[in-house]
């Protein structure tokens, strides 16, 4: 009988992220990475749970009816729910001055100039496979 235990996701994966051409990025020769909360964690169940609370917070301001958001709305939400997913980036930043920790997460994740970063975390994010134990990411 198969301990379906045997099965259970990590709770952290990384995240090689690559330029808009698809080719992996490095400074130097350190990869740059993205590391982030998995599908079982707490962090992964607060965002959830945000998410559902604005959209009963949307249809109860619009009179129960479905309101549709704005690009840039969207953008942010976007960019809040995946700082709180993320735990760090290793080898990139925003320069020297830039902000740090989750303030750099959320404006990496709200630049649209940089949304194919973005867009590889959501992505990844939605892969349950990339959490299994000992999973390199992508």
């Amino acid at each position: 009988m198969l301990n379906i235990k045997s099965r259970i996701l990590a709770t952290t994966s990384a995240i090689h992220v690559k330029d808009a051409d698809g080719v992996p990025m490095y400074d130097d020769d350190k990869p740059v990475r993205i590391i982030v909360h998995g599908p079982g964690s707490k962090a992964f169940g607060i965002v959830e749970s945000r998410q559902s609370a604005r959209g009963v917070k949307r249809i109860n301001d619009n009179e129960g009816k479905l309101a549709a958001v704005s690009a840039e709305e969207r953008r942010a939400e976007a960019a809040e729910d995946l700082a709180t997913l993320t735990i760090a980036f290793e080898n990139f930043d925003l320069g020297e001055d830039g902000p740090k920790g989750e303030d750099l997460f959320q404006a990496v994740y709200a630049d649209p100039g940089l949304v194919f970063i973005t867009k590889q975390v959501t992505k990844h994010l939605a892969d349950a496979g990339n959490f299994k134990p000992a999973s390199g990411g992508n």
